[in-house]
């Protein structure tokens, strides 16, 4: 049973979460508690360069990180990590018993790079572990090139890394099978999960039943699958398992100590766990950053955000690329139609009279018996702003944002008359309006997803030249900002919007007259 054994990587890949910042009595808690708990083996941290804080897992030398290990480390043993184009070999000190091992990761763009760092990491004396990153990346042919320099190497374990979370078990199979027959036999075999796909739990068990017997292997977990989101195996999982059914005897009350006492309080501020964009950067194995950029946009459904990471070039999949992730949702946001009709009866209909721009803010609500006394007095058409005001008389729903118009689709009341920016996917009711994106987003500087200054850039070109708004409140950090039961979570909203969104009203006012008629951060940003 010896042969199989856990190595908890909380205060390394948890660190993702809190930037490694535990504070180092948490740090000795934890670990203390990992070692009651007979977990094997214990990742500290990172080995990198940079400035020392104790309160920190990142450590510039094996000094420095043994002055939180325990005394009294019963059988676990404990390792360490570095990329190698992020730390200098020079500051790593002649091996003193203190590590079990370092585990050394590189891209497969700089392989050599990385197994000369790790031949100088055996050659002060330290066991190698090789972590190859995104070892899905690999094609069979480029594995079982990497898997002959690493057997030249001789380290003492192999990873299978997981990085992109996009494994199932057919992949496992095939990449364990290769790692199986071209390692050295005496070579210890790694496996490091993602939960994109909620597999990691699975996969574990898969991989303890495929693996030869004679192979020793090394499972990854971490308290209550703390890291970088989704997460990572939990630990508490694999030990009971392991208890259950490979005769461990692994004291799961102390990793729910652990948990309970200061990894639950971590996650209630920074969470992680399952989420669908993570789901979808896993389905097309690339980096979880498109899928967060994207995300952070604020007005994509799950399908656009399907539909735009689909479009990722494979070279610029391994690395994450803004440039490449901006060009590809712009390309997906300017889908063209033939707007001419549609701006036609618009102009017939707004010219020559005034508008009023419903958004969602509060004082909506709490001002609606001057709005809607202001409509009924001036004749003025109501139009929403991404959604639909339940008070509204008439007018018009504007939506720009995928997200907000299939919210409304759900509870759309019968000849509500809508108007939609082309970059708005599915099904369009019938008589709705659609008006190119591109034409109301245009500008390198002035692009914008914001759908009130669209819908005033659109009410330009029909020839409104008097424009009342009201909820148009502004954002202020730990205020509820928008009308209960409308909007879910804004993404990227924030204090600093409200002066961006201010110099666009102040363009936008040089064409035509523009009243508050309830309370606006924005109005006050303009004065």
């Amino acid at each position: 049973m010896e042969k199989i054994r856990l190595l908890d990587c909380t205060l390394r890949d948890g660190g993702y979460i809190n930037d490694w910042r535990f504070g180092q009595r948490t740090i000795q808690n934890l670990l203390a508690r990992l070692v009651d708990a007979g977990c094997d083996l214990i990742e500290v941290g990172f080995l990198r360069n940079g400035a020392y804080d104790p309160d920190r897992t990142v450590f510039r030398n094996v000094k420095e990180l043994s002055r939180i290990l325990p005394d009294n480390r019963k059988k676990s043993r404990f390792v360490a990590m570095a990329l190698h184009n992020q730390y200098d070999i020079s500051q790593l000190e002649e091996n003193d018993g203190t590590l079990d091992a370092i585990r050394v990761t590189f891209h497969d763009y700089d392989i050599d790079e990385g197994l000369e760092f790790g031949r100088k990491v055996m050659e002060k004396g330290y066991r190698l572990f090789v972590n190859p990153i995104n070892i899905m990346g690999y094609r069979d042919a480029a594995l079982l090139k990497l898997l002959k320099k690493v057997r030249q190497l001789s380290p003492y374990g192999f990873s299978i890394v997981d990085t992109f979370g996009s494994m199932t078990r057919k992949e496992l199979t095939r990449i364990y099978s290769l790692c199986e027959n071209n390692l050295d036999k005496k070579t210890v075999l790694g496996l490091h999960l993602h939960e994109n796909l909620a597999l990691s739990f699975s996969l574990a068990q898969d991989f303890l039943e495929m693996r030869e017997t004679g192979r020793k292997c090394v499972l990854d977990a971490s308290l209550n699958g703390m890291g970088r989101v989704p997460g990572n195996l939990c630990m508490e999982l694999i030990m009971d398992y392991m208890n259950k059914n490979y005769g461990k005897k692994y004291d799961i009350n102390q990793v729910l100590d652990a948990i309970q006492e200061h990894i639950l309080p971590i996650r209630q501020q920074e969470s992680w766990g399952y989420s669908t964009e993570y789901f979808l950067s896993a389905k097309h194995n690339l980096h979880r950053n498109y899928a967060e950029y994207l995300q952070k946009k604020g007005n994509l459904t799950s399908r656009d955000m399907n539909q735009i990471l689909k479009m990722i070039p494979e070279k610029k999949k391994v690395a994450f690329d803004a440039e490449t992730a901006e060009k590809l949702y712009r390309k997906y946001e300017n889908r063209k139609v033939d707007d001419g009709g549609a701006l036609s009866q618009l102009a017939e209909e707004f010219g020559g009279r005034r508008a009023v721009v419903l958004a969602p803010g509060k004082s909506l609500e709490e001002g609606w018996k001057k709005v809607r006394s202001y409509i009924r007095k001036e004749g003025a058409i109501p139009v929403s702003a991404n959604f639909y005001f339940d008070e509204q008389e008439g007018g018009y729903a504007f939506f720009s944002n995928a997200r907000r118009y299939e919210e409304y689709k759900t509870s759309r009341k019968q000849r509500s008359n809508v108007i939609l920016t082309s970059n708005v996917s599915g099904e369009y009711g019938f008589g709705d309006l659609v008006i190119n994106y591109d034409r109301l987003a245009y500008g390198e500087k002035s692009y914008s997803a914001n759908c009130g200054i669209l819908l005033l850039r659109l009410l330009g070109l029909l020839g409104v030249k008097e424009v009342a708004l009201a909820g148009f409140d502004g954002y202020e950090e730990g205020k509820e900002n928008y009308l209960a039961g409308y909007f879910g979570e804004v993404y990227g909203a924030c204090a600093g919007d409200n002066r961006q969104i201010a110099r666009w009203l102040t363009e936008i006012r040089e064409q035509m007259k523009l009243t508050f008629l309830t309370p606006s951060r924005y109005e006050e940003e303009m004065r």
